[in-house]
């Protein structure tokens, strides 16, 4: 990448680590346990909402798990109004159809149940509420929302995301296929509800995917030049929760510890990115979701160890660090040989929950265009270990995909 434009990434970079200490950051309330949406229906209630948007996604709405929520809104006399058409990667045209039930009904208040895309679905449609005359597309990037949402209840059925603690939303262009974030504080969740039984019967492959999605965010955080004391805290209890109880969630999904754990891995990952941001792998999987829909856990599993080894020495220290929050450091090792340990360990994790170690579907003609996605989400706002410039996304696209038949 050209010298000037990679000192200009961080001269970025540095100006909003340090914008970051006086910003409006706030936390969600939690409301933990089995009968969490118990209360949160209560809580509903005594808010005296004239209706609640329900927002939640077609696979939970085919097994039927967002009744759980609806039946005790019912029960405690809640009115709410329900969109369950959301797909992975959401839309724009989830956004608007999720607008249109809201202001039909009259809702003032969304609460979204699912994973990630759900909720991303139900805060870009709170950034519409907020901004009613701007598109989408034109609040894409950092702080352009900057008005008050309706309140947001975020609960999460899956162990991953992190999307019920942060300030971000992912939002895919149906018509150029293009993915990209939007970032406002008023975007934080003001409640989550974090209950390990409503990931129960999660599938194996999103127990690992998206599993493996939390530890991407964690390890982004960490190795990143944005990360403070409290993010590198939050890293780390997640880094070890991951490798501690993610194989026991996938192995047995009754495994209610491991579940418990998972959701509080993925919780503290959220808190992690959301002040330090993510990076490469991220920019890659966005591009790759909004192309083919490729699941963004997924995308961020195959991704993760081939972006860390490009990172070579720039990220050995913090890696190597990772290493022994893990438990698998080497005490005579290198920080070279513990770094390439913990991204060796991260490739055993996927081939262990039958991860793929390339992803098919990928198109060489497309290569160019995914790099000019990566690298426009990337830089400058991304604090990485080392800027990637086109060539450097193009190369790493052609690494991880499969060979064209």
């Amino acid at each position: 990448m050209n010298w000037i434009i990679c000192v200009g990434c961080r001269i970025f970079q540095t100006v909003m680590k340090y914008a970051m200490y006086v910003m409006p950051w706030r936390t969600p309330e939690l409301i933990e346990g089995e009968d969490g949406l118990a209360r949160l229906a209560q809580k509903l209630k005594s808010e005296n909402y004239r209706c609640v948007l329900v927002v939640t996604d077609q696979g939970l709405a085919k097994i039927g798990l967002h009744k759980k929520l609806t039946d005790v809104l019912e029960i405690n006399g809640v009115p709410y109004a329900l969109y369950e058409k959301t797909i992975p990667n959401p839309t724009i045209a989830n956004v608007e159809e999720a607008l249109e039930i809201y202001k039909k009904a009259g809702c003032d208040a969304i609460v979204a149940i699912g994973g990630g895309s759900a909720m991303d679905c139900a805060k870009t449609v709170g950034a519409r509420v907020a901004k009613p005359r701007q598109s989408v597309e034109k609040m894409r990037g950092i702080l352009k929302v900057h008005r008050k949402t309706p309140p947001f209840y975020a609960i999460p059925t899956t162990a991953g995301t992190g999307s019920e603690t942060t300030l971000a939303a992912v939002i895919t262009d149906q018509k150029t296929r293009h993915k990209y974030p939007i970032n406002d504080f008023v975007l934080i969740p003001d409640y989550a509800v974090l209950d390990p039984h409503l990931t129960e019967e999660l599938p194996q492959n999103i127990t690992a995917t998206t599993g493996m999605d939390a530890l991407t965010h964690a390890v982004e955080a960490y190795i990143g030049h944005s990360n403070t004391k409290k993010t590198a805290e939050s890293a780390k209890c997640a880094v070890r929760l991951v490798f501690d109880y993610l194989y026991r969630a996938y192995e047995d999904g009754h495994d209610m510890e491991a579940r418990e754990y998972m959701q509080e891995a993925a919780f503290q990952a959220g808190a992690a990115f959301t002040r330090a941001y993510v990076g490469n792998v991220h920019a890659m999987a966005h591009a790759l979701g909004g192309a083919y829909r490729v699941p963004h856990g997924l995308a961020n599993a195959v991704i993760l160890p081939y972006v860390l080894d490009r990172y070579g020495k720039a990220a050995y220290k913090r890696l190597a660090e990772l290493a022994e929050v893990a438990g698998i450091a080497q005490k005579d090792a290198s920080q070279e040989e513990n770094a390439k340990l913990f991204i060796d360990e991260i490739r055993a994790m996927n081939r262990k929950m039958g991860i793929p170690d390339k992803i098919s579907g990928i198109r060489k003609k497309d290569i160019p265009v995914l790099a000019v996605w990566a690298s426009k989400e990337a830089n400058p706002l991304y604090p990485v270990p080392v800027v990637f410039g086109r060539k450097d996304f193009r190369r790493l696209f052609e690494e991880i995909m499969e060979e064209e038949a």
